[in-house]
Protein backbone atom coordinates (compact mmCIF):
# COMPACT_ATOMS: atom_id res chain seq x y z
CA UNK A 1 0.00 0.00 0.00
CA UNK A 2 1.05 3.32 -0.77
CA UNK A 3 4.49 2.35 -2.54
CA UNK A 4 5.30 6.11 -3.53
CA UNK A 5 5.41 7.13 -0.12
CA UNK A 6 7.52 2.98 0.76
CA UNK A 7 10.43 4.87 -1.46
CA UNK A 8 10.49 7.81 0.28
CA UNK A 9 11.08 6.95 3.68
CA UNK A 10 15.08 5.46 3.36
CA UNK A 11 15.86 8.83 2.07
CA UNK A 12 18.41 11.13 4.67
CA UNK A 13 18.02 14.38 3.89
CA UNK A 14 17.72 17.69 5.22
CA UNK A 15 15.36 20.42 3.17
CA UNK A 16 15.41 24.09 3.02
CA UNK A 17 12.32 25.58 2.77
CA UNK A 18 11.39 29.14 1.17
CA UNK A 19 12.07 31.87 3.87
CA UNK A 20 10.07 34.45 1.88
CA UNK A 21 7.43 36.02 4.31
CA UNK A 22 8.31 33.61 6.95
CA UNK A 23 6.73 34.48 10.53
CA UNK A 24 7.83 33.46 13.90
CA UNK A 25 6.53 30.27 14.89
CA UNK A 26 4.24 28.91 17.75
CA UNK A 27 6.40 27.22 20.12
CA UNK A 28 6.60 23.10 20.57
CA UNK A 29 2.84 21.43 20.56
CA UNK A 30 1.01 24.15 18.84
CA UNK A 31 -0.23 23.61 15.24
CA UNK A 32 1.58 24.74 12.20
CA UNK A 33 0.77 27.92 10.53
CA UNK A 34 -1.79 27.25 7.45
CA UNK A 35 0.88 28.82 5.60
CA UNK A 36 4.04 27.07 6.88
CA UNK A 37 2.06 23.76 6.44
CA UNK A 38 1.64 24.54 3.03
CA UNK A 39 5.54 25.07 1.79
CA UNK A 40 6.08 21.87 4.07
CA UNK A 41 3.56 19.97 1.77
CA UNK A 42 4.61 20.99 -1.13
CA UNK A 43 8.12 20.37 -0.75
CA UNK A 44 7.21 16.37 0.19
CA UNK A 45 5.30 16.16 -2.71
CA UNK A 46 8.06 17.82 -5.10
CA UNK A 47 10.27 15.29 -3.62
CA UNK A 48 8.04 12.21 -3.96
CA UNK A 49 6.45 12.85 -6.84
CA UNK A 50 3.47 11.91 -4.95
CA UNK A 51 0.39 12.04 -7.24
CA UNK A 52 -2.48 14.95 -6.81
CA UNK A 53 -4.92 11.92 -5.32
CA UNK A 54 -2.75 11.19 -2.28
CA UNK A 55 -3.52 13.43 0.72
CA UNK A 56 -1.07 14.51 3.22
CA UNK A 57 -1.89 15.33 6.90
CA UNK A 58 0.63 17.14 9.14
CA UNK A 59 0.13 16.86 12.77
CA UNK A 60 0.99 19.31 15.27
CA UNK A 61 4.86 20.27 16.67
CA UNK A 62 6.24 18.70 19.48
CA UNK A 63 9.20 18.46 21.20
CA UNK A 64 12.08 16.94 20.16
CA UNK A 65 15.57 15.67 21.89
CA UNK A 66 17.61 17.15 18.67
CA UNK A 67 18.53 20.97 19.72
CA UNK A 68 17.24 23.31 17.58
CA UNK A 69 14.21 20.64 16.11
CA UNK A 70 10.63 20.06 16.55
CA UNK A 71 9.02 16.63 15.91
CA UNK A 72 5.85 17.02 13.05
CA UNK A 73 4.45 13.70 11.81
CA UNK A 74 3.24 13.27 8.41
CA UNK A 75 0.20 10.48 7.08
CA UNK A 76 -0.25 9.67 3.63
CA UNK A 77 -3.62 8.90 2.85
CA UNK A 78 -4.93 7.32 -0.75
CA UNK A 79 -8.01 5.25 -1.69
CA UNK A 80 -9.62 5.21 2.22
CA UNK A 81 -6.16 4.01 3.05
CA UNK A 82 -3.77 5.70 5.36
CA UNK A 83 0.06 5.55 5.68
CA UNK A 84 1.91 4.97 9.06
CA UNK A 85 2.81 8.10 10.75
CA UNK A 86 6.74 9.46 9.36
CA UNK A 87 8.50 11.44 11.46
CA UNK A 88 9.93 14.60 10.67
CA UNK A 89 12.18 17.26 12.29
CA UNK A 90 11.23 21.03 11.73
CA UNK A 91 13.37 23.70 12.78
CA UNK A 92 12.37 25.98 15.42
CA UNK A 93 12.99 28.58 13.05
CA UNK A 94 10.54 27.57 10.70
CA UNK A 95 13.21 27.36 7.90
CA UNK A 96 14.47 23.62 7.68
CA UNK A 97 12.64 20.24 7.13
CA UNK A 98 14.63 17.27 7.54
CA UNK A 99 14.00 14.00 7.90
CA UNK A 100 17.16 10.87 9.00
CA UNK A 101 17.23 7.69 10.99
CA UNK A 102 18.15 7.41 14.83
CA UNK A 103 20.14 4.32 15.89
CA UNK A 104 20.85 3.50 19.46
CA UNK A 105 24.94 2.44 20.04
CA UNK A 106 24.60 3.13 23.40
CA UNK A 107 25.13 -1.18 23.84
CA UNK A 108 27.99 -2.96 23.42
CA UNK A 109 27.59 -4.61 20.52
CA UNK A 110 29.35 -7.88 21.88
CA UNK A 111 26.32 -7.89 24.39
CA UNK A 112 23.59 -8.25 22.19
CA UNK A 113 24.35 -11.55 20.71
CA UNK A 114 23.83 -13.72 24.25
CA UNK A 115 26.65 -16.51 24.71
CA UNK A 116 24.80 -17.24 28.27
CA UNK A 117 24.53 -20.79 29.77
CA UNK A 118 26.48 -21.72 26.02
CA UNK A 119 29.60 -24.30 26.32
CA UNK A 120 32.85 -22.16 25.40
CA UNK A 121 36.40 -23.49 23.83
CA UNK A 122 39.24 -21.10 23.21
CA UNK A 123 40.07 -18.28 25.27
CA UNK A 124 38.29 -17.42 29.24
CA UNK A 125 35.43 -16.06 29.64
CA UNK A 126 36.65 -12.27 30.13
CA UNK A 127 38.36 -12.59 26.37
CA UNK A 128 38.48 -9.82 24.26
CA UNK A 129 36.95 -11.23 21.47
CA UNK A 130 33.87 -13.71 21.42
CA UNK A 131 32.89 -15.38 18.37
CA UNK A 132 28.93 -17.13 18.46
CA UNK A 133 28.01 -19.25 15.90
CA UNK A 134 24.55 -20.17 14.59
CA UNK A 135 25.00 -24.16 13.93
CA UNK A 136 22.92 -26.63 12.58
CA UNK A 137 24.58 -30.42 13.13
CA UNK A 138 23.16 -31.47 10.10
CA UNK A 139 24.15 -28.63 7.61
CA UNK A 140 27.44 -29.60 5.90
CA UNK A 141 28.41 -26.03 5.22
CA UNK A 142 28.51 -25.88 8.87
CA UNK A 143 30.50 -28.99 8.93
CA UNK A 144 33.19 -27.55 6.36
CA UNK A 145 34.03 -24.15 8.80
CA UNK A 146 33.97 -26.00 12.21
CA UNK A 147 36.70 -28.26 10.39
CA UNK A 148 38.42 -25.53 8.48
CA UNK A 149 38.05 -22.44 10.23
CA UNK A 150 38.03 -22.43 13.81
CA UNK A 151 41.46 -24.49 14.46
CA UNK A 152 43.11 -21.90 12.11
CA UNK A 153 41.14 -19.27 14.90
CA UNK A 154 42.29 -21.00 17.76
CA UNK A 155 46.29 -21.38 16.42
CA UNK A 156 46.23 -17.64 15.68
CA UNK A 157 44.60 -16.03 17.94
CA UNK A 158 45.09 -18.51 21.38
CA UNK A 159 43.61 -17.23 23.95
CA UNK A 160 41.77 -14.19 22.86
CA UNK A 161 39.42 -15.53 20.95
CA UNK A 162 36.32 -18.08 22.71
CA UNK A 163 34.00 -19.51 20.67
CA UNK A 164 31.08 -20.43 21.81
CA UNK A 165 28.06 -22.18 19.37
CA UNK A 166 24.32 -21.24 19.61
CA UNK A 167 21.31 -24.08 18.27
CA UNK A 168 19.83 -22.69 14.75
CA UNK A 169 18.95 -26.34 12.95
CA UNK A 170 16.98 -25.78 9.95
CA UNK A 171 13.51 -27.13 9.38
CA UNK A 172 15.11 -28.94 6.31
CA UNK A 173 17.39 -31.17 8.21
CA UNK A 174 15.34 -34.48 9.61
CA UNK A 175 17.56 -34.93 12.45
CA UNK A 176 19.14 -31.33 13.48
CA UNK A 177 16.78 -31.17 16.80
CA UNK A 178 17.72 -33.95 18.19
CA UNK A 179 21.36 -33.44 17.74
CA UNK A 180 21.11 -30.52 19.39
CA UNK A 181 19.23 -31.53 22.09
CA UNK A 182 21.70 -34.43 22.84
CA UNK A 183 24.61 -32.11 22.65
CA UNK A 184 22.85 -30.13 25.38
CA UNK A 185 21.92 -32.60 27.54
CA UNK A 186 25.76 -33.77 27.84
CA UNK A 187 26.51 -29.94 27.44
CA UNK A 188 24.64 -29.50 30.84
CA UNK A 189 27.27 -32.09 32.72
CA UNK A 190 30.87 -31.49 30.78
CA UNK A 191 31.56 -29.13 28.69
CA UNK A 192 34.59 -30.98 26.71
CA UNK A 193 32.31 -33.80 26.34
CA UNK A 194 30.09 -31.58 24.39
CA UNK A 195 32.34 -30.05 22.05
CA UNK A 196 33.81 -33.76 21.41
CA UNK A 197 30.73 -34.85 20.20
CA UNK A 198 30.06 -31.80 18.30
CA UNK A 199 33.36 -32.18 16.74
CA UNK A 200 32.81 -36.25 15.99
CA UNK A 201 29.50 -35.21 14.45
CA UNK A 202 30.32 -32.58 11.99
CA UNK A 203 33.17 -34.82 11.12
CA UNK A 204 31.12 -37.38 10.17
CA UNK A 205 28.42 -36.04 9.27
CA UNK A 206 28.00 -38.69 6.07
CA UNK A 207 27.98 -41.37 8.41
CA UNK A 208 25.07 -40.73 10.87
CA UNK A 209 21.71 -42.78 9.92
CA UNK A 210 23.80 -45.44 8.27
CA UNK A 211 23.72 -47.31 5.01
CA UNK A 212 19.38 -47.04 5.90
CA UNK A 213 19.54 -43.15 5.83
CA UNK A 214 16.64 -43.22 7.89
CA UNK A 215 15.67 -40.88 10.39
CA UNK A 216 14.99 -44.02 12.97
CA UNK A 217 18.53 -45.17 12.36
CA UNK A 218 20.14 -41.48 12.80
CA UNK A 219 18.27 -40.99 16.32
CA UNK A 220 19.24 -44.50 17.27
CA UNK A 221 23.47 -43.37 16.48
CA UNK A 222 23.01 -39.59 17.76
CA UNK A 223 21.83 -40.69 21.40
CA UNK A 224 24.34 -44.11 21.47
CA UNK A 225 27.40 -41.59 20.08
CA UNK A 226 25.86 -38.52 22.91
CA UNK A 227 25.60 -41.78 25.97
CA UNK A 228 29.38 -42.75 24.63
CA UNK A 229 31.05 -39.81 24.90
CA UNK A 230 29.50 -39.19 28.48
CA UNK A 231 30.52 -42.50 29.96
CA UNK A 232 33.85 -40.98 28.17
CA UNK A 233 33.67 -37.91 30.65
CA UNK A 234 31.97 -40.15 33.61
CA UNK A 235 29.02 -37.76 33.86
CA UNK A 236 26.29 -38.49 35.17
CA UNK A 237 24.59 -41.37 33.30
CA UNK A 238 20.90 -42.13 34.60
CA UNK A 239 20.47 -38.06 34.32
CA UNK A 240 21.84 -38.25 30.70
CA UNK A 241 19.79 -40.82 29.64
CA UNK A 242 16.68 -38.84 30.74
CA UNK A 243 17.66 -36.13 29.10
CA UNK A 244 18.06 -37.96 26.26
CA UNK A 245 14.68 -39.29 26.29
CA UNK A 246 12.96 -36.43 27.46
CA UNK A 247 13.80 -35.05 23.99
CA UNK A 248 12.74 -31.08 25.65
CA UNK A 249 13.79 -28.82 22.59
CA UNK A 250 12.56 -25.60 24.63
CA UNK A 251 15.82 -24.12 24.70
CA UNK A 252 16.73 -25.45 21.14
CA UNK A 253 13.69 -23.68 19.78
CA UNK A 254 14.43 -20.43 22.05
CA UNK A 255 17.93 -20.31 20.40
CA UNK A 256 16.12 -20.30 17.20
CA UNK A 257 13.70 -17.72 18.01
CA UNK A 258 16.58 -15.31 19.24
CA UNK A 259 18.72 -16.29 15.96
CA UNK A 260 15.96 -15.24 13.68
CA UNK A 261 15.73 -11.90 15.31
CA UNK A 262 18.98 -10.86 14.77
CA UNK A 263 18.26 -11.66 11.40
CA UNK A 264 19.75 -15.45 10.97
CA UNK A 265 17.98 -17.35 8.07
CA UNK A 266 20.60 -20.05 7.35
CA UNK A 267 23.63 -21.75 9.03
CA UNK A 268 26.27 -21.06 9.79
CA UNK A 269 26.31 -17.66 10.73
CA UNK A 270 29.31 -16.17 12.56
CA UNK A 271 28.63 -13.01 15.04
CA UNK A 272 32.48 -11.62 16.20
CA UNK A 273 31.85 -9.38 19.10
CA UNK A 274 28.38 -8.78 17.36
CA UNK A 275 29.98 -7.86 13.74
CA UNK A 276 27.71 -10.51 11.64
CA UNK A 277 29.03 -12.16 8.75
CA UNK A 278 27.15 -13.47 5.53
CA UNK A 279 28.24 -15.45 2.77
CA UNK A 280 31.50 -17.28 1.81
CA UNK A 281 34.44 -14.78 2.54
CA UNK A 282 38.16 -15.30 2.90
CA UNK A 283 39.68 -16.31 6.23
CA UNK A 284 41.96 -13.29 5.59
CA UNK A 285 38.84 -11.27 6.23
CA UNK A 286 37.81 -13.00 9.00
CA UNK A 287 41.47 -12.41 10.17
CA UNK A 288 40.52 -8.14 9.77
CA UNK A 289 37.29 -8.34 11.41
CA UNK A 290 39.25 -10.41 14.76
CA UNK A 291 41.98 -7.78 14.45
CA UNK A 292 39.37 -4.82 14.73
CA UNK A 293 38.12 -6.11 17.23
CA UNK A 294 41.12 -6.71 19.05
CA UNK A 295 42.11 -3.54 19.01
CA UNK A 296 38.71 -1.60 20.40
CA UNK A 297 39.38 -3.55 22.74
CA UNK A 298 42.85 -2.37 23.65
CA UNK A 299 44.51 -5.61 22.27
CA UNK A 300 47.60 -6.30 20.14
CA UNK A 301 46.73 -8.38 17.47
CA UNK A 302 49.46 -11.29 16.17
CA UNK A 303 51.41 -10.63 13.57
CA UNK A 304 50.30 -11.29 9.85
CA UNK A 305 49.83 -14.59 8.65
CA UNK A 306 50.66 -16.38 5.07
CA UNK A 307 47.22 -16.86 4.18
CA UNK A 308 47.09 -20.19 1.83
CA UNK A 309 45.66 -19.76 -1.84
CA UNK A 310 42.24 -20.00 -2.98
CA UNK A 311 40.17 -22.35 -2.66
CA UNK A 312 41.48 -23.45 0.67
CA UNK A 313 41.27 -19.61 2.33
CA UNK A 314 37.84 -19.64 1.58
CA UNK A 315 35.36 -19.94 4.67
CA UNK A 316 32.37 -22.11 3.53
CA UNK A 317 29.37 -19.61 3.21
CA UNK A 318 28.43 -18.82 6.94
CA UNK A 319 25.23 -17.12 6.23
CA UNK A 320 24.65 -19.11 3.33
CA UNK A 321 21.60 -20.98 2.69
CA UNK A 322 22.30 -24.48 2.85
CA UNK A 323 20.52 -26.84 0.50
CA UNK A 324 17.49 -28.86 1.54
CA UNK A 325 18.22 -32.36 2.95
CA UNK A 326 16.81 -35.60 1.19
CA UNK A 327 13.95 -36.77 3.13
CA UNK A 328 14.15 -39.53 5.67
CA UNK A 329 14.46 -42.79 3.79
CA UNK A 330 14.86 -41.21 0.99
CA UNK A 331 17.52 -42.56 -2.26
Amino acid sequence: MLNVVRSFRPLVFALTLATVGCHAQPPAGGKLSPELERRVEILIRSKTNLPPSYDIVIGQRTHSDVPGYDEITVLFSAEGKTSKPMTFLLSTDGKTLAQFSKFDISKDPKSLVSEAGRPARGGPANAPVVIVGFDDLECPFCARMHAQLFPALLDRYKDQVRIVYRDFPLDQHPWAIRAAVDANCLAAQSEPGYWNLVDHIHEHLADIGGTEKTLAKANEMLDTLTRDEGKRQKVNEQALNQCIEKQDDTAVKASIREGSELGVDATPALFINGERIDGAVPIEYVYRMIDRALIAAGQTPPPPVAVPAAPQNAVPAPGGSTPPAKPAGGK
